[in-house]
């Protein structure tokens, strides 16, 4: 914290505030990684930077639509849901790609190997809106016409990945569904935390979690100097500071396209009704 604190922030008046929004997908409420990423975002943005939490992805895709927010950082599955009234500003680049996975887990020992050895469980998802804590797995059932409702003796959902691992770590649920970066990362920082559990079964490679704005900001002075600080972090020793705290490499520029996959798997559970 005391490095963070030690940058000096620029002096800006306060109507020329970015206000930048995070959701559950945001790894960790850490204050020294806030501190941090508000710090280097303040500096290399030249606007104050005021960092917009809520428990829920509806709250933050609700603010981001309606133009409250500048920018957010928010899952795949609302940047496609709403993507005729978002535009995207750069995605995370993490092990060298802007991918991650989506992981089913369980209590260590039990020997599950695929959904269907799920059947009946208390499932633990982390938001109705998460790609990885929700669709993903709504998709895999529906491609076999089932619904996790009907498929799963009991649903919940946690709102936090890191609370789906405690979820299923603690028995409160006997599997969930959570992202793989998330994962991956309190394996290696909070790895008494994942011990309790295991992996069942990882999806196909999905498209990293975005930044996004809402459409018509996407050329704006500050957009514009949000995704520049954004693309600059490797290279600047604060922003690596935030990457390395986040176990991220950067940020890409990538097409709309991109986020086909995650319109398909809409399109599949939306099929079944």
């Amino acid at each position: 914290m005391a490095a963070a604190a030690s940058v000096a922030r620029p002096a800006i008046a306060q109507s020329d505030t970015l206000r930048f929004g995070l959701t559950p997908v945001f790894l960790s409420s850490d204050l020294e990684l806030l501190d941090r990423l508000q710090t280097y975002l303040e500096t290399a943005t030249g606007h104050l930077v005021e960092l917009v939490t809520r428990r829920t992805y509806q709250e933050i895709t609700a603010l981001l639509v309606s133009g409250e927010l500048d920018a957010a950082w928010i899952c795949g599955f609302p940047f496609v849901a709403f993507q005729d009234r978002l535009s995207l500003v750069a995605v995370p680049v993490w092990r060298g790609r802007p991918l991650y996975q989506s992981y089913l887990i369980d209590a260590a020992g039990r020997g599950a190997r695929s959904i269907t050895d799920l059947a009946g469980d208390v499932h633990a998802f982390s938001d109705p809106d998460s790609n990885s804590g929700f669709l993903v797995t709504a998709a895999e059932l529906a491609a076999r016409d089932q619904r996790p409702e009907t498929f799963f003796g009991r649903t919940l959902f946690t709102y936090s990945h890191r609370n789906v691992v405690r979820a299923v770590a603690s028995g409160l649920a006997a599997s969930g569904s959570v992202d793989g970066y998330v994962y991956e990362v309190l394996r290696e920082v909070s790895p008494e935390l994942v011990a309790p559990t295991e992996i069942v079964r990882a999806s196909e490679w999905k498209p990293f979690p975005p930044i996004a704005c809402p459409r018509g900001y996407e050329t704006s002075a500050k957009t514009e100097a949000l995704r520049g600080a954004l693309m600059r972090m490797p290279d600047n020793g604060n922003g690596k500071a935030v990457l390395d705290l986040l176990r991220l490499d950067g940020f890409a520029i990538e097409p709309p396209g991109f986020f086909a996959p995650i319109e398909a798997a809409m399109e599949s559970v939306r099929r079944l009704g």
